[in-house]
C-alpha cells in the first residue's frame, strides 16, 4: 500500500496515540478541576482494547508511520501497559516508540517499561518551586516525585530524556532559568512550549504567551547558545545547544512561528476516534472500522488523510477564519 499523503503533500509519519482519558493531575491549562470531574475517564468499556490498538498500530504503519508516542491523560494510569509496550515494539516497520507522562507515577514503573520496550520518554515539568508545581497540578502533584521518576528511568536506561515545559507570562515564566540550570549537564532535554490555544476549557489568553524568541534570548544571556540543525523535516522543536557543551534546550512555537506545513503528525482519542491535528473541532471514529483488520484500517486511514487540509495555526498567525472549537488536550496527548 503507498504511503498516505494530504493535499499539501504532507506524509502521516506520526501517531500520537492515548491510551486512557484519565488523569491523576488537574492542570489548568489542560483538565482544570472546574471543568473536568474527578472520575472522568475511569471507564474502562470506552477505551479501545490491547488487541484493538495493534490491530490500529499496524494499520497506521501500513501508510507510513514510523514514530508511535503513547499519551493520555496520563498513560501510566493504563493497566499493564508494559504488555501493551512489549506487543508494540515488535511491530515491524515502527522505527520509535516513546510515551508521555506527567512523571507522577514513573518511580515505579521505569523498569519494566524500559524492559518491555519503550525506546523514548518525555516528562512534563513546568515549575521546580514545590508549591508552584502543586498549583500547575490542580493541587494533585508533588515535583519530587517527578524528579525521583525521571532519575529512575534515568537508572533504568532512558539517557535522554524529554522534559516539556509550557510557559505562560506571569504564572510559570520565572522558572525558565531555574529549569535550565537544574538540567543542564544531565543529557535530558528541555524543551520551552509556548501557551497555545488547545482545547476550550483552558482560558487561553494571548497576553499569556511568553514568544520562544524571548526565552531563547533569556536563556542566552545566561548561558551563551548556537543553533542546532534539525534531526528531521518536520521536527517540531528549534534546537539550540549550550556554547559551554552542556547539552541542548529546545523551543516549540506554534503561536509565533507556526510550523503546519511540515506537520506529519495523526491522534487517535482513547476511544479510537482520529484527529488529524492538534486544534480540530471533530474526530473520525476508528473503532468500527478495526473489524476489518489492519489493512481495512489502512485503507480507512489514507482515505481520511488525503483529504486532510488542516493548517490551523497558520491561520491563525495570519488572523484568518478558523475552527472556535477544538478537541480538549486530554483527550488526545497534546
Amino acid at each position: 500500500m503507498p504511503w498516505a499523503q494530504d493535499v499539501y503533500g504532507r506524509p502521516l509519519r506520526d501517531l500520537r496515540l492515548s491510551v486512557i482519558e484519565a488523569c491523576n493531575f488537574r492542570c489548568p491549562y489542560c483538565m482544570p478541576a472546574e471543568r473536568v470531574p474527578d472520575d472522568y475517564g475511569l471507564d474502562a468499556a470506552s477505551r479501545l482494547s490491547f488487541d484493538e490498538i495493534e490491530t490500529l498500530v499496524r494499520g497506521f504503519v501500513r501508510v507510513g508511520v514510523r514514530k508511535l508516542r503513547l499519551t493520555g491523560g496520563e498513560p501510566l494510569l493504563r493497566k499493564n501497559l508494559p504488555e501493551l509496550i512489549a506487543r508494540l515494539a515488535a511491530i515491524d516497520g515502527l522505527d520509535d516508540l516513546a510515551l508521555t507522562t506527567n512523571g507522577s507515577l514513573l518511580a515505579r514503573q521505569a523498569r519494566a517499561l524500559r524492559e518491555a520496550g519503550l525506546r523514548r520518554l518525555t516528562v512534563s515539568l513546568d515549575a521546580l518551586e514545590p508549591e508552584l508545581f502543586r498549583r500547575l497540578s490542580g493541587g494533585r502533584g508533588e515535583v519530587a516525585q517527578v524528579l525521583a521518576g525521571i532519575d529512575a528511568a534515568q537508572a533504568a536506561g532512558f539517557d535522554s530524556i524529554k522534559l516539556n515545559c509550557v510557559v505562560q507570562r506571569g504564572v510559570n515564566d520565572d522558572q525558565v532559568l531555574p529549569l535550565a540550570e537544574r538540567f543542564r549537564g544531565s543529557g535530558h532535554v528541555l524543551r520551552y512550549i509556548e501557551y497555545m490555544d488547545v482545547g476550550t476549557c483552558n482560558g487561553w489568553d494571548a497576553a499569556r504567551v511568553v514568544p520562544s524568541a524571548q526565552l531563547r534570548d533569556r536563556l542566552h544571556q545566561r548561558w551563551p547558545l548556537r543553533a542546532l540543525d534539525a534531526h528531521y523535516r518536520g521536527e517540531v522543536a528549534a534546537r539550540y545547544a549550550y556554547a559551554d557543551g552542556a547539552g541542548e534546550v529546545g523551543f516549540v512555537s506554534s503561536i509565533s512561528a507556526p510550523f503546519c506545513g511540515d506537520c506529519h503528525r495523526s491522534r487517535v482519542s482513547a476511544d479510537g476516534r482520529l484527529y488529524t491535528c492538534l486544534f480540530a473541532a471533530d474526530g473520525v471514529d476508528l473503532r468500527s472500522t478495526l473489524a476489518l483488520g489492519e489493512f481495512g484500517l489502512a485503507q480507512r486511514v489514507a482515505e481520511l488523510w488525503s483529504r486532510r487540509a488542516d493548517r490551523y495555526s497558520e491561520l491563525r498567525a495570519a488572523d484568518a477564519p478558523r475552527p472556535s472549537r477544538h478537541v480538549e488536550m486530554f483527550l488526545v496527548g497534546g
